[in-house]
């Protein structure tokens, strides 16, 4: 069975080697959803008939999942296929560097146990008063005071 290797071209059409990022989103998705979940890449793996290390490599970008592949993985995750493209950066050049980097930052908060955790239980917070405190706990941990 023949193996695909998510390879960006270069303009002149010869892959420099590393993981395309539409790949490295998509993957990027899988793990966040997964962990989301509380699901082992192991059981993903079993559900999906893969290895772990399968799934560790559609989780980098370092193998593309093809279509069907991709559907199953909605099914095993309980999400849309549509979930997986949620976020994709705009390569038109239509989007801000700042914009960008934000959604860099999210993407890499989330992708952290913490982040994860943090994101499930702050809407569970009731709005108001402890909410901007809790945001004032974080902005001065972080060194970031309104002073």
């Amino acid at each position: 069975m023949r193996r695909s290797r998510a390879v960006r071209s270069a303009p002149d059409g010869v892959g420099d080697g590393g993981p395309d990022p539409v790949d490295v989103h998509v993957g990027a998705r899988i793990r966040m959803r997964r962990r989301f979940l509380g699901m082992s890449q192991q059981t993903l793996a079993d559900a999906l008939g893969l290895t772990f290390q399968q799934v560790q490599k559609y989780e980098r970008g370092a193998n593309r999942v093809s279509a069907s592949k991709l559907w199953e993985i909605g099914r095993a995750l309980g999400a849309p296929v549509s979930y997986f493209f949620d976020g994709l950066p705009d390569t038109s050049g239509t989007r801000s560097a700042s914009a960008a980097d934000q959604d860099r930052q999210v993407h890499d908060f989330l992708m952290t146990d913490e982040g994860l955790e943090l994101a499930g239980l702050y809407p569970r917070v009731p709005k108001g008063r402890l909410r901007r405190r809790i945001l004032d706990l974080v902005r001065a941990a972080a060194g970031e005071d309104d002073d």
